[in-house]
């Protein structure tokens, strides 16, 4: 059974923050090294949230942060979600953890992991993160290969002035290690102090993909994903996300995500309409209710960007 939505998009992705920590300190982050809270929800807790949205049709799953694998417990997690036989199971990560999970990640069920990682610098690295981790990181990536995920992606977020000279370092390495590479465009804000870390650091991708039409053996539209290309090099891929320039992102969006603390948040742009599902859970609501709260945050979808959806 597929749930859809007032705009007819069926909702079969659910993305879970399972946790607000991070070991590292991205400049760019909004969540840069939070400390724990007692609202983190416990493994259970975290199945049973996954075992309601796979009854109304989730099909794919993500945990993410923070950094999820800070959690002592995310094999565990893993492993309990594998038993609803999701199709999908991945997660994001930073990839300083990745080295020492991979392999029981994918014995506990996980399918395909993306990493953070947007420089192959150490001094940049350090500049972006605050941290010395880069080669913990670049083990992590070659580890989850090794491990069988499949596929293994790179996030790069590509920054004017600290990164964007190394579009092509990066590629080589993704390609060398069977690795994909995705060129993340830094998400527009409305936000007046965001907007001028913006200015200051935004990417125009336009005359790159214009150079990756040039050069790639093969171009492929990704018509579920927000129209978004992939582009084949050399036997290496490049996928380009541009998600707020992209006229088709709110018109094929398919997920919901779960806050830290539990709340459902139908729409990535939008934090007034989110739906509390943790209170409930703990104060000892039925399976039957809490999936009335979900169906809630579904009808409360609505796209962001309704002129051009």
């Amino acid at each position: 059974m597929k749930t859809t939505d007032n705009y007819k998009r069926p909702v079969i992705s659910l993305r879970i923050s399972i946790t607000n920590r991070c070991n590292v300190k991205c400049f760019y982050c909004h969540h840069d090294g939070i400390v724990a809270q007692d609202y983190e929800m416990n493994p259970e807790e975290i199945y049973r949230v996954a075992k309601i949205a796979r009854k109304i049709g989730v099909d794919k799953i993500r945990l993410s942060g923070g950094e999820p694998l800070i959690r002592e417990d995310v094999v565990d997690i893993v492993r309990r979600l594998s038993h609803l036989k999701f199709r999908d199971i991945s997660i994001t990560t930073n990839g300083t953890l990745l080295g020492k999970y991979a392999k029981a990640l994918v014995d506990a069920g996980l399918n395909r992991v993306n990493v953070s990682f947007d420089t192959l610098n150490p001094e940049t690295y350090k500049f972006i993160t605050k941290r010395d981790y880069m080669e913990l990181a670049k083990d992590g990536i070659k580890k989850a290969v090794e491990a069988g995920l499949n596929p293994v992606k790179v996030n790069m977020v590509v920054m004017k002035g600290i990164n964007h000279t190394e579009i092509w370092e990066m590629f080589q390495f993704c390609r060398k290690n069977g690795v994909v590479l995705q060129l993340i465009e830094l998400l527009k804000t409305e936000n007046c102090e965001e907007a001028e870390f913006l200015e200051e650091y935004h990417y125009n991708m336009n005359p790159l993909e214009e150079e990756l039409r040039k050069i790639s053996s093969n171009v492929k539209k990704r018509a579920f994903m927000q129209d978004r290309k992939k582009y084949f090099i050399d036997g290496g891929e490049i996928e380009v996300v541009r998600p707020m320039d992209n006229t088709q992102f709110c018109k094929n969006c398919t997920r919901l995500r779960i806050t830290p603390e539990g709340k459902i948040k139908p729409c990535l742009l939008r934090n007034d309409n989110l739906v509390d599902l943790i209170e409930p859970m703990r104060c000892g609501k039925s399976d039957k209710e809490l999936e009335e709260a979900f169906l809630e945050a579904i009808n409360n979808r609505k796209p962001y960007y309704t002129d051009k959806c």
